[in-house]
């Protein structure tokens, strides 16, 4: 279908004829013949299809000839501050002539070039939802005054937390009745759903390829590699397919960087971006490459969705993505507006279990090659460990340090062993240090039962010095009589040390055995207690007591009772 066929505003067509469209793509003749006409629609589609462009000429259009929207103004929520930046740039561009002012607030920059924007009459926001409500708050922004709200990526919106910021914003709206809606998402999860049922006036639901996520014109490859190979095979793809554009996911920020810079190291130039970087060097990079001054990317998760690239040869999965829906937006990078392109994964014994997902989810099966030796290169340079990698190696280098010690001390010879724990402490001729059996040092348990000052070493002979120390037999017999001596004074104190107090009850006739019959049991107690003995009871919940009775009447009812 052409755009011309809908009857769009001179202004919006001159718009779209500069960028290049004739035909509309199946998503935007599906969902124009909806929100051109006013009605809230959630959308799925698949990645790479036109989305932007289909909710940006609704705006577009309704703004320019319609009196309920004209003047009004219109909130686009990106999850990402990329895509918010890709989505402003495709707003200029479509809507080159037709005289909307458009303002993209988002993180991670300073708030004076976007303070300076709030204060023009600016009919198109764009951002994400922390700094937008950050202006809400701070009064600089009205929710109120949006008759027009797009909410893109809600799929991602869900996976990165943001859903209970897009709810605070929608109750600080106007009523969905009053207010068009426009929501898409590259999956229709359950909570997509309930979440356009919620805060939508009676949408239409449209579907594009449902059953299928991927693109058809992507080429679709696995190699499973081990994970010491893996860069010299992502090396040995680059210099064989030599592809003009590629763009090369990793999983973790840091794997990024060194395989970004590994890759210099081998002759490729490249540059990398991730979430550590600030703002202004990743609005600088994403620009490089789409202008074509940067050929390789290496980037994480965070440039998987938003990132508009012409004419992407390749994308390279160097990991599988943990979350699978990421696969889709991944390759989805390329092979855009009806172009082809290929896709190439990496499988080590690591992250090859986060395939079987990937493959249920895209319903197919991804085919598999088997690198040839000669698409393995050396590479020079330090290999890329991972996070786990580097603790593993850690631990082993302690064990290995723990077992050279163990093993020095077993060859150690025996003039340098240290003193045993029982020969410190030994007296020697002027050594002032306190003998074994001695008062305890500081920190150390005194012994049980030991006689203070019954283990004073001897006073050393007169003359005697560092020569005549006693040799190791006579110190061993000095020692065993020293622990003699002491276990003599501890046994003759014992002996006279005063016992407890005998009882008379203690013997074994006068015990109530366990298996005693209730007889015996009367009859021990009357022994004990005497036949006049009484206990008083007093009946809950009142004041009354019952009478007193004896001991021997309360023991045998209670035998009643359990026998009944």
């Amino acid at each position: 279908m052409l755009f011309t066929e809908f009857n769009l505003d001179p202004r919006v067509m001159r718009g779209i004829e500069e960028a290049g469209f004739t035909h509309c793509t199946p998503v935007q003749e599906l969902t124009l013949q909806k929100t051109l006409a006013g009605t809230d629609v959630y959308v799925q589609s698949q990645t790479g299809t036109g989305k932007t462009a289909a909710f940006l000429i609704t705006m577009f259009h309704l703004f320019l000839t319609s009196d309920k929207y004209r003047h009004k103004k219109a909130l686009v929520l990106t999850p990402t501050r990329e895509l918010a930046v890709q989505v402003e740039q495709d707003a200029l561009l479509l809507g080159k002539y037709c005289g909307l002012k458009t303002g993209c607030f988002y993180g991670g920059v300073g708030y004076a070039t976007q303070d300076r924007l709030l204060k023009e009459d600016i009919n198109i926001y764009i951002g994400t939802p922390g700094r937008l409500i950050d202006y809400q708050k701070s009064g600089k922004i009205d929710f109120l005054k949006f008759e027009i709200l797009v909410i893109d990526e809600a799929d991602r919106m869900f996976d990165m937390g943001f859903i209970p910021d897009i709810r605070f914003m929608l109750r600080r709206m106007v009523p969905p009745a009053r207010r068009l809606t426009m929501l898409y998402s590259a999956t229709l999860s359950q909570r997509v759903k309930f979440l356009a049922w919620e805060y939508m006036n009676d949408p239409v639901e449209i579907e594009i390829n449902p059953e299928q996520l991927t693109v058809d014109l992507i080429t679709q490859e696995l190699y499973h590699i081990g994970k010491e190979e893996k860069f010299n095979l992502l090396l040995g793809i680059l210099r064989t397919e030599k592809p003009k554009s590629v763009l090369i996911f990793t999983n973790m920020k840091r794997t990024a960087e060194r395989v970004s810079r590994r890759l210099n190291q081998n002759g490729i130039q490249n540059d990398y971006i991730s979430g550590d970087l600030p703002q202004k060097q990743r609005l600088k990079i994403i620009d490089a490459i789409k202008a074509g001054k940067t050929e390789i990317l290496v980037a994480t998760d965070v440039a998987a969705r938003g990132l508009h690239i012409e004419d992407l040869d390749m994308v390279i999965n160097y990991d599988l993505p943990q979350d699978s829906q990421n696969y889709v937006h991944r390759i989805g990078r390329t092979a855009r507006a009806g172009k082809t392109g290929k896709s190439i994964s990496l499988a080590c014994e690591e992250d090859v279990y986060n395939l079987d997902p990937i493959e249920k989810l895209i319903g197919m099966k991804i085919p598999t090659k088997w690198p040839e030796d000669s698409l393995i290169v050396e590479a020079t340079g330090a290999p890329i460990h991972t996070h786990r990698d580097r603790s593993t190696d850690r631990r082993n280098k302690k064990r290995g340090e723990r077992q050279q010690r163990k093993g020095r001390e077993k060859t150690r010879p025996a003039a340098a062993d240290p003193p045993r724990r029982e020969e410190r402490g030994t007296a020697r001729a002027g050594d002032t240090r306190r003998a074994a059996g001695s008062e305890p040092r500081r920190g150390q348990a005194r012994p049980k039962h030991a006689v203070p000052g019954a283990n004073k070493p001897a006073p050393a002979a007169a003359g005697t010095g560092a020569d005549s120390r006693p040799s190791p037999d006579k110190k061993g017999r000095q020692r065993r009589k020293k622990r003699h001596d002491v276990e003599s004074a501890t046994r003759e104190r014992m002996q006279h040390r005063p016992g407890p107090p005998k009882s008379t009850s203690r013997g074994k006739e006068s015990r109530l055995s366990r298996d005693a019959t209730p007889e015996e049991r009367l009859d021990y107690f009357r022994k004990k207690y005497g036949d006049n003995f009484e206990k008083t009871s007093s009946v809950s919940g009142g004041d009354r007591k019952t009478k007193p009775r004896t001991l021997i009447e309360s023991i045998v009812g209670i035998f009643k009772k359990e026998k009944k």
